[in-house]
């Protein structure tokens, strides 16, 4: 009895100071997240800000972004590149190339194609027993008297996911917001690009911190 009990508080012991999983979080999206793994990027930056903090080995970030997504296409390869994970935490950050390619190449999705589309998104991930952040498209352009010419769909798209977030009781990282607040206050010559972004979508140095110091919130 007694050897059976010190191997019972032995376990114990050694499960106490077992080190705990890293939490498992995946960011979601097109280019703008693919691009976020590489040396600056959003994602690489709140890698380094977690070890500054003392909690690198508390979190392992991965990047799930494939340029020209869009909203179908990750509903479409969700199961291998997110939920065979087994993420704790999934950013999903999708709508530019659902509105910007309605121009660019005459393709694009629908308003309520997009929603159905985001819904079973969200639908999955919460099957899978992953908590969700939801995150607005950001910009097609910088000019702050909405001159940007798509700024109309762009603001339908936000709010559609605005609204999603708040009927689901999600969390919501309104990047559209964000840098509609930071550019107001920093693009006095309404500049079209190069305050947060290189070409009016993917991000420069400052739009790739302005995102961590977003995302980090959430983590």
């Amino acid at each position: 009895m007694f050897v059976r009990l010190s191997f019972v508080a032995a376990l114990l012991i050694g499960l106490a100071f077992a080190p705990a999983k890293p939490r498992r979080v995946i960011f979601f999206g097109d280019s703008i997240t693919q691009a976020g793994v590489k040396p600056g990027g959003y994602i690489s930056r709140l890698t380094e800000m977690l070890g500054k903090q003392n909690k690198g080995a508390d979190y392992e970030l991965i990047g799930a972004g494939i340029g020209g997504n869009k909203v179908y296409d990750l509903f479409l390869r969700m199961d291998d590149d997110v939920l065979a994970k087994k993420p704790d935490l999934v950013f999903v950050y999708i709508g530019v190339n659902d509105v910007w390619h309605k121009r660019t190449h005459g393709t694009g999705t629908d308003p309520d194609k997009f929603l159905k589309f985001y819904e079973a998104i969200i639908r999955k991930l919460q099957a899978a027993n992953a908590k969700v952040v939801l995150c607005t498209p950001a910009v097609i352009g910088e000019k702050t008297d909405f001159s940007n010419e798509q700024d109309g769909d762009l603001n339908q798209y936000s709010t559609m996911i605005r609204e999603l977030a708040k009927r689901q009781n999600l969390p919501l990282c309104d990047l559209r917001q964000a840098f509609l607040d930071y550019n107001l206050k920093n693009n006095p010559e309404n500049k079209a690009s190069g305050i947060l972004t290189t070409d009016r979508v993917h991000l420069n140095d400052t739009g790739n911190q302005f995102v961590a110091d977003l995302m980090m919130k959430y983590l």
